[in-house]
């Protein structure tokens, strides 16, 4: 909400219910042991690349996978513990994996390095694990990895159960492809169409108007990017983004769509063709912007104890897997402030994805935002009135729906 002045005023006591006396103040951390760990090394450069399957469901799971410099196997089982959570959460008939490169996806090998660990994961690529793009990796490239293998698309493992897999394919292609307002491809903005949403859920929820609240988002790659530029559309008003080079604020709201024009491959600003008018600040600022909603949408454990209690935002929509670590969230819970957990804010990705292969959704734009659009409210509404009425966190409440997804009987079958 804004002041009379026009800056970001201040959530008064008046405006922000009261912490639940039954919150848990304790770390939401469950460790169930994954299904199965595999670790490869690269012979020409070192770089070590892990699959984690967490859950197999009808023989199926599936997960993203990252490259970065750094990428540890404990990051690639949070990341498919999170997608377990996911699928069961949003009733999906598979399970949740996760594939992780420790490289730098910026270094002139990356594409060769990914192409020799899809090779060696292939027994599993062809018939178990879906993936998809995820941090350093768009889905352009791998499926342009995957077409090099002969394996077409990098929902093979699903495409080849299908009756007719060649015109699965094709409706997958269609609905990756297909055009939607700004510029964009479907496939590149459904997930931070989701997140969007689950931001506007929250305000709805609080009484609050587009017009009255205001969001920081850290990271403006396809997830930050896409949920800024709805927001935006929506009429919230996005103050402050933050990429790898430093934060950008603008008090009266900055223009997305303009800053979105001047990113490169990476999802990085271009300086020198700033607007008039931004204030460029210290990346880390970012998680102290004075705003209603932060979103994190760039990296794994971006919000730790050491930095918690920078968070000014009344609510924290986690875009980015894995954002908050246990100890933070458990912190900011104390202070009052929700996190609505990456495993509903940004499952909109993996759910449409498998809508589309079974044929639930097609390439009609609209189809696709009515029906996340419809399932994000209803979710988000749930879990902030469980915050309020019963002290219990939004993650704990999405765990125990994950805990309790509808039986499966049989293998999954794509039509």
């Amino acid at each position: 909400m804004q002041d009379p002045a026009g800056g970001a005023a201040q959530i008064t006591a008046q405006t922000v219910p009261a912490v639940p006396a039954a919150v848990a103040l304790t770390p939401a951390v469950r460790r169930s042991e994954p299904y199965m760990r595999l670790q490869w090394t690269d012979s020409q450069t070192g770089a070590v690349g892990y699959l984690v399957v967490h859950t197999l469901r009808g023989g199926l799971a599936t997960g993203g996978t990252r490259m970065r410099a750094g990428c540890t196997v404990s990051e690639v089982e949070d990341l498919a513990r999170g997608m377990a959570n996911k699928t069961a959460t949003f009733d999906l008939p598979i399970g949740g994996a996760k594939g992780g490169i420790d490289f730098d996806p910026k270094d002139p090998r990356a594409v060769e390095v990914l192409e020799r660990f899809c090779e060696a994961m292939r027994p599993w690529i062809d018939s178990h694990w879906v993936t998809a793009e995820d941090l350093g990796v768009p889905q352009h490239l791998i499926d342009e990895v995957f077409k090099k293998l002969g394996l077409g698309q990098s929902y093979h493992a699903a495409i080849r159960r299908a009756a007719d897999p060649a015109a699965t394919l094709e409706r997958v292609r269609r609905g990756l492809n297909a055009a939607v307002e700004g510029g964009f491809l479907l496939g590149d903005v459904i997930g931070g169409y989701g997140v969007a949403h689950a931001c506007l859920a929250a305000a709805v929820w609080w009484g609050q108007v587009p017009a009255e609240t205001t969001v920081a988002i850290q990271g403006v790659g396809t997830m930050g990017g896409a949920a800024a530029y709805y927001l935006h559309e929506a009429g919230m008003k996005v103050t402050t983004v933050a990429d790898a080079a430093g934060t950008l604020h603008c008090a009266d709201g900055l223009d997305i769509p303009a800053l979105l024009a001047l990113r490169n491959g990476y999802g990085e600003i271009d300086r020198s063709r700033l607007p008039a008018g931004i204030e460029q600040l210290p990346r880390a600022s970012i998680l102290a912007a004075e705003v209603d909603i932060l979103v994190p949408a760039a990296i794994s454990y971006a919000i730790t104890p050491d930095n918690s209690y920078d968070v000014r935002a009344r609510i924290v929509v986690e875009a980015a897997n894995a954002a908050t670590t246990p100890e933070a969230e458990a912190m900011l819970a104390a202070r009052g402030v929700p996190v609505l957990p990456d495993f509903v804010a940004n499952a909109g990705a993996v759910a449409w994805a498998w809508w589309l292969l079974l044929g639930e959704v097609d390439d009609t734009p609209e189809n696709s935002f009515d029906r996340l659009r419809t399932i994000m409210h209803s979710k988000v509404a749930l879990l902030l009135a469980a915050w309020a009425e019963q002290g219990v966190t939004p993650r704990e409440t999405g765990h125990r729906w994950a805990d309790d997804p509808p039986p499966l009987t049989g293998p999954v079958v794509v039509p």
